[in-house]
């Protein structure tokens, strides 16, 4: 499996109805300062993922957005795929997802 979706795949993933896990794990300040997030997501603080990674359930796919989806996300996605979950981040992060959304 590859290690990120692109926003279109999501779209796609998220249509087809297949139960999935959506985390938001922008840095606390960038999350603070715009609040938005995609429906259906929770954010997770990235600086806290050894506290919360327990709380997500390794029955289904975790999805990881970070602002732009460097290093934050593709963190927090090797830190939950060292504790057997199964997680991709969004290539270009929240950025590629708001332009996949847009008209």
């Amino acid at each position: 499996m590859e290690n990120s979706i692109a926003a279109a795949d999501l779209a796609e993933l998220m249509a087809s109805g297949k139960p999935l896990t959506l985390l938001d794990v922008r840095r606390r300040e960038d999350y603070e300062a715009s609040p938005e997030m995609m429906e259906g997501a929770q954010w997770k603080d990235p600086a806290k993922v050894d506290q919360w990674q327990a709380t997500i359930p390794k029955e289904q796919e975790a999805i990881i957005y970070c602002a732009r989806g460097g290093s934050v996300s593709q963190g927090v996605r090797q830190q939950l795929a060292d504790a057997g979950i199964q997680a991709r981040y969004v290539a270009g992060g929240l950025e590629a997802l708001t332009k996949q959304n847009q008209p």
